[in-house]
């Protein structure tokens, strides 16, 4: 039975400037690169002329650092393949539509995110709904409960990564 999860994180930087980095190519391989996957890509990025935002990203990580509880149902290096479609901002906030596949696994991720002001002029919120499943049974639902946890770990890296990538470059 498929898990949801809702989580929000808190970025320094608003609306326009997150959604900004989004739209860049030296944002996403700079965040690829920090995300301590064993080998990755950005294998799609279409910025709309409306705004909009369109992207792929594959991430492996190496079968021999993956979890026990991942070895026991999964051989073999783990492909991640992330879709993340952001809509142009509207009335000062953006939206998007996620997908994360697993390569040869019986488990997929879909959710929804926006992205809201939260601190006048200075910074914002990413609310993030996901729906997790895994097809296996008996334990199915234990490792929807551990991907769970790594998203709200991944959630708070990637914020974190953008906030400082904002402080840089803006």
């Amino acid at each position: 039975m498929p898990r949801s999860f809702d989580m929000a994180t808190e970025y320094e930087g608003t609306v326009e400037q997150v959604h900004r980095a989004f739209r860049e190519e030296r944002y996403w391989m700079a965040r690829l690169t920090e995300s301590g996957a064993d080998a990755y890509s950005l294998d799609k990025l279409v910025l709309g002329d409306d705004g909009g935002i369109d992207i792929v990203t594959t991430q492996k990580i190496l079968a021999s650092r993956l979890p026990g509880v991942v070895q026991q149902f999964h051989r073999g290096d783990l492909a991640m393949i992330r879709e993340e479609v952001w809509s142009p901002i509207r009335d000062g906030q953006a939206s998007a539509t996620i997908k994360l596949t697993i390569h040869g696994a019986p488990a997929n991720l879909s959710g929804s995110a926006t992205l809201v002001p939260e601190k006048p002029g200075t910074g914002s919120r990413l609310d993030f709904q996901a729906t997790v499943e895994v097809n296996i049974p008996l334990v199915g639902g234990k490792i929807e409960n551990f991907i769970g946890s790594q998203l709200v770990d991944l959630l708070i890296q990637e914020q974190r990564f953008t906030t400082v990538w904002i402080a840089e470059n803006s």
